[in-house]
């Protein structure tokens, strides 16, 4: 599974501490998620999608094989 989150902090200007201090969890946590070593759980994924006012599906994307 790939994500936008880079993406979408870099148009809100967030950093991954913010980000990750909106939502309950270690910066280390956002950083995993980012680089695609660690796939969040549903409600994480929905935290996420809220902060940046998306759909899940707009900041999570499927990929092939997933």
């Amino acid at each position: 599974m790939k994500n936008n989150i880079r993406v979408e902090r870099a148009i809100k200007n967030i950093t991954q501490a913010d980000l990750a201090e909106l939502i309950g969890v270690s910066r280390q946590t956002i950083n995993t998620i980012e680089s695609n070593r660690y796939v969040p759980s549903t409600v994480l994924a929905l935290k996420i999608a809220k902060v940046f006012g998306k759909q899940v599906e707009e900041i999570f994307i499927l990929e092939d094989g997933d």
